[in-house]
């Protein structure tokens, strides 16, 4: 491993050498790529360079907009900058020896398709970058809703590679990995537990983004922190001409969406300061609230509401300086009591989030951009719960898990000519982890205290070049260094990068990828629907960090008389050090009374290791009136713990044999847009009870007599007890499949679009698992009751409705 990473410096070092000794002559022509009224920076444009022979060399913008090529000393020069859903734009330039071309593309000529992949096909087709997805933000409005909500998270699952967790949950499994090991980011900043209602919606809006990527392998060193996937998602930006915004009304919320600009252009040049501001909230609380007064009992007992909002500012300084501040808060709370005990739950959690960035054009090559980050994610949970002993004690459970990290990050891209990108950077975080739970008993003199929170320091420098040394090869090589410390403990580990992509001919590209990461945060799950009880901890002495190593390969196959890309992918990936629950382990027990220290969490994990193989394929049509795509995963998952299972494999719950998404959009008319998806997945594997029984506690040493239940006198009904006894997650729960099917109807008029989307869930009234339990079943007035294993689902076929106005 040390060679390879000597092999990816010796590399990037030889190709600078190369630059210095043959310089190019002629000049430069550089510049920015903006969206006409908004200013925001485009990705992925294609800026082609001609002359009257041809297309004479090219580049593509980054996340920025930037971009720098390269020309010969000419006296003209054609530009073209093309990017879907964009009116292609071309100038003419006469290059010096540093030309300075800013363009703004006008939105238009938007396909009808599904912009999956790259923006630009062919950038994506020759581009190193592999298991890449960027999803449309305009294709997104298309898909059904659920419950009225469109979820990016919930488009994300549709793709190969991605697993779905329980039913209706929005977490994203890639390839093998558990739900912490995705780096999921705002405008940079990291997010914790992604999720609102428990996990059954994700807490982003498609109204307030801007662009949406997720990464599942071939890592650029400039992430790190994770093992399984990356998801970088960006906020809009203010449009810079005049104000706009969205209102919309679902099932269970509403949603409004406003952005302009805050002071106003001079001379017809854009405006240099503006807004993007986005809200939702659910209304179950307000609408009981309204049915109580109305002297209506409510038909649960909990009260629940969740909300989030999303702001951006966007101060355009000058041509090379730019400041961007954004933000995300949301928070859910849940609240439940049964009047018939002293049974009683409150439970709330959220994130914050904030980013603020200076991005500086130093010069025509090189850019930079520093960023200051915070994010804060809480959960608490106040539950007080009678004895099961049979007594009339109640017992209070204060629990909390929360993660706050402090960032500074700055970064530098150098671009020294066309076919050539250097990036450098580093980044430096201060966490807090707060893993607290204490249990007492109502009425004692002592309360349990919470454990005092952990800090821990995590930094990491990188390196990564992209290169093309002929037309028909690119390179991306790099290495991520990281350190970690918490208390007198520190981690060091190096994490080497490459990638390369092959054009064998104008419709075919072969690609491969090697990465190596290292995950130094973990979470703990007791909960098989990601919530209540998700504990934040970090890596410590005893506790090492989780490590992964992932090889992929794969083709790009381009069919341009049918429309069709297929790509197929197959990975192999190994883990190391992953962290989970002992058997029979449980964090709640992790208290502290009377001032004692009770049980450290690191008391209850085990570490171990994963190994995850598949294939994953797909095939997409982009364009025309019909567009969609099929995908499918073939995947197997393992772990091994010394402490779990006897030592022995088995599968995770999420391990899914076979995975199957059929998404299609048509255009029925201007107006009228039909949409549906087709999922089929491989059922969980579960570790399933084999009986349960009740346990006694002695109260009387006299056995006569008998109490009415027939329980023998001097014993109580103590608690029930389960056995599950058998292999771990031996048990393969039934298929999942499901169909959802919805037609939006847009009404345009001069300066405003209305739309209505009708959607099914479940379109077939398919009664997916969500768990099993064991239950006695009476078998009659003669026949003893039997004891049974019964399957119980959540959705049904669920209609909804959801209006929203565009102005």
């Amino acid at each position: 491993m040390r060679l390879v990473v000597w092999l990816l410096l010796s590399l990037i070092c030889w190709s600078q050498r190369a630059l210095a000794d043959g310089p190019v002559k002629g000049g430069s022509i550089q510049g920015y790529v903006r969206e006409a009224g908004t200013e925001r920076g485009l990705s992925g444009v294609h800026v082609a360079v001609k002359n009257r022979n041809g297309v004479l060399t090219g580049a593509v913008t980054d996340e920025k907009g930037f971009y720098a090529v390269r020309v010969p000393g000419q006296d003209s020069l054609a530009v073209v900058y093309s990017l879907v859903g964009y009116q292609t734009f071309t100038c003419q330039v006469r290059p010096m020896h540093h030309s300075a071309v800013d363009v703004n593309l006008t939105p238009g000529q938007t396909l009808t398709g599904v912009t999956v992949c790259a923006k630009s096909l062919q950038s994506g087709f020759r581009s190193a970058d592999m298991s890449r997805i960027e999803l449309s933000m305009a294709q997104l409005r298309k898909m059904p809703a659920f419950l009225g909500e469109r979820d990016v998270l919930r488009v994300l699952q549709l793709m190969p590679g991605v697993q779905k967790g329980t039913e209706g949950q929005t977490g994203l499994y890639v390839r093998g990995g558990g739900a912490d090991q995705n780096l999921i980011m705002l405008d940079q900043a990291v997010v914790y537990n992604p999720s609102h209602l428990f996990g059954f919606f994700s807490p982003f809006s498609g109204d307030a983004l801007s662009g949406v990527t997720l990464t599942k392998g071939g890592f650029p060193a400039r992430y790190g922190g994770r093992l399984s996937s990356v998801l970088d998602m960006t906020l809009k930006e203010g449009n810079s001409d005049r104000l706009h915004g969205e209102a919309g009304i679902g099932l269970i919320a509403s949603r409004l969406t406003l952005d302009g600009p805050l002071v106003k252009g001079r001379s017809g040049k854009a405006a240099p300061l503006t807004f993007a501001l986005s809200a939702r909230r659910t209304y179950y609380d307000l609408l009981m609230k309204g049915l109580a007064q109305a002297g209506v009992s409510n038909p649960l007992p909990v009260d629940y509401y969740f909300y989030d909002a999303t702001g951006k500012l966007s101060l355009t300084i000058n041509a090379r300086n730019k400041i961007l501040l954004s933000g995300y808060l949301g928070r859910d709370r849940f609240g439940s009591q049964q009047a018939t005990n002293h049974n009683t739950t409150n439970l709330t959690w959220g994130n914050a989030v904030g980013s603020l960035q200076w991005n500086q054009q130093i010069s025509s090559v090189l850019t930079g951009n520093l960023a200051l980050l915070l994010s804060h994610y809480r959960l608490d949970n106040n539950t007080d719960q009678e004895s099961t002993a049979g007594t009339s004690d109640v017992y209070s459970l204060r629990y909390r898990s929360g993660i706050r990290d402090y960032s500074l990050k700055y970064d530098l891209v150098y671009k020294p000519a066309a076919g050539h990108l250097l990036r450098l950077g580093l980044q430096s975080t201060a966490h807090r982890f707060s893993p607290s739970a204490a249990v007492t008993r109502r009425g004692d003199a002592t309360q349990g205290a919470l454990a005092p929170p952990i800090d821990a320091l995590e930094s990491g420098l990188y390196v990564d070049e992209g290169w093309q040394p002929f037309r028909w090869l690119q390179l991306m090589g790099g290495v991520r260094l990281s350190h970690y410390w918490q208390g007198s403990t520190q981690y060091r580990n190096y994490e080497p990068r490459l990638s390369l992509a092959v054009t064998v001919s104008p419709t075919l590209s072969l690609k491969t990828a090697y990465t190596g990461m290292n995950q130094y945060v973990h979470m703990l799950s007791s909960s098989s629907i990601g919530m209540p009880n998700d504990l934040w901890v970090p890596s410590t002495a005893r506790v090492a960090p989780q490590q992964a190593r992932q090889v992929a390969v794969g083709l790009v196959k381009n069919l341009p008389h049918a429309g069709l890309t297929v790509t197929l992918e197959g990975y192999h990936k190994s883990m190391e050090h992953v962290i989970s629950y002992r058997e029979g382990a449980d964090f709640s027990l992790t208290t502290t009374r009377g001032g004692a220290t009770g049980t450290n969490w690191q008391d209850n994990v085990t570490a171990g290791r994963g190994w995850s193989y598949g294939m994953e394929a797909m095939v997409q049509k982009k364009a025309g009136r019909f567009s969609g795509w099929a995908g499918y995963t073939l995947a197997w998952t393992q772990w091994q713990f010394a402490d779990i299972n006897g030592g022995k494999p088995f599968y995770p719950r999420y391990d899914r044999r076979h995975d199957v998404s059929l998404v299609g959009i048509y255009e029925l008319t201007k107006s009228i847009t039909l949409s549906g998806t087709w999922v089929y997945g491989t059922g969980n594997a579960l570790t399933m009870p084999q009986t349960r029984y009740s346990s006694y506690q002695l109260t009387s040493t006299d056995p006569s007599g008998a109490s009415a239940d027939g329980t023998p006198a001097g014993l109580q009904n103590y608690r029930l007890m389960i056995d599950y006894g058998g292999q771990k997650n031996s048990f393969r729960a039934d298929a999942y499949h499901r169909l959802d099917l919805g037609i939006q109807f847009r009404q345009r008029r001069k300066r405003t679009e209305r739309s209505w989307q009708f959607s099914l869930y479940n379109a077939y009234n398919r009664r997916n698992l969500f768990f099993y339990q064991l239950d006695v079943i009476a078998q009659g007035k003669d026949q003893p009751n039997r004891l049974a294993l019964v399957r119980y689902s959540t959705f049904p076929v669920i209609p909804s409705f959801s209006y929203s106005m565009r102005f």
